[in-house]
């Protein structure tokens, strides 16, 4: 899908906190960090490929209980970049400070290269990175993700169904799809829609579809998970976060859903502030 890339700037730039402060602090020579002091670094490597960067934040005062939120970019699984998510990291790094931050690239679909499970398995990587340098960083191997649009069907599915260790804490979904299997998707006449989603294959099956799919791998154990839709996305059908409510709702996971009924594939203004105002109490909350 379209990246969200200014899907949180007016935020930002509504609440000015463009001079918060950060101590960039290389590694000390017997690799550890000094844990009082912030730490940032930018485009680690976690795997091979040019793609699989991240950057990472860490706060001042962390401990072996820190946790840690993902970042998950949009794009159409083909496109889009960790920085897009950028605007949104310093959001959370201001108003939720015990947060390690972890913003991640992931390698990109096109049509030699199936988005599934090549970017489940760079998720996977950046978890088993994490907890690889976990004493390093000082921080837990407890996470949670924040997503946008494609990012956020990727956080959705690796949370469901690739957490073999439960160590998510809670997910969140900014227009995100839930169900390739969807009627809405299958019988689209979007010929940009449909190029999107034959990334998964022009005559995937419905098992497959399954697979790929968040809505379908939903289990009563899965975390707590934030929901956010626009009633006009012309991307996204307002069935794909309605469906995920619903079974939600009949597993008894702990969720919160909100549709934004005149809103797009992305908002600003009010419902923005509003977006915010929830995600950060979620996140405080849950992770």
């Amino acid at each position: 899908m379209k990246t969200l890339k200014f899907l949180f700037l007016n935020i930002v730039v509504v609440l000015f906190f463009i001079g918060c402060s950060e101590d960039p602090t290389n590694d000390a020579p017997n690799n550890t960090l000094d844990t009082s002091k912030n730490y940032e670094a930018l485009d680690v490597p976690y795997g091979t490929h040019q793609r699989q960067t991240l950057d990472i934040y860490l706060p001042a005062n962390r401990n072996a209980s820190t946790k840690t939120m993902i970042l998950i970019h949009g794009g159409g699984w083909s496109s889009g970049s960790k920085s897009d998510m950028n605007a949104i990291g310093q959001l959370m790094r201001k108003d939720v400070p015990n947060l390690a931050i972890v913003n991640i690239n992931y390698r990109l679909a096109d049509e030699n290269n199936s988005p599934y499970p090549m970017q489940i398995d760079d998720i996977t990587s950046v978890v088993n990175f994490l907890k690889e340098n976990k004493i390093k960083y000082s921080i837990s191997e407890d996470i949670g993700f924040t997503g946008l649009s494609a990012g956020a069907h990727l956080s959705l599915l690796w949370s469901y169904a690739f957490d073999t260790n439960n160590k998510v804490d809670m997910v969140c979904s900014i227009v995100g799809p839930t169900n390739l299997n969807d009627p809405a998707y299958l019988n689209n006449t979007s010929p940009a829609l449909q190029e999107l989603l034959d990334l998964y294959g022009a005559n995937a099956s419905t098992e497959f579809l399954k697979e790929v799919s968040p809505l379908h791998q939903l289990k009563a154990s899965s975390p707590p998970t934030i929901l956010f839709y626009g009633g006009k996305d012309p991307l996204i059908p307002t069935s794909q976060g309605t469906d995920l409510r619903d079974e939600l709702v009949a597993l008894n996971v702990t969720h919160q859903f909100t549709l934004y009924p005149n809103a797009g594939h992305g908002w600003l203004g009010l419902e923005l502030l509003d977006t915010w105002a929830k995600l950060k109490l979620f996140t405080e909350t849950h992770l």
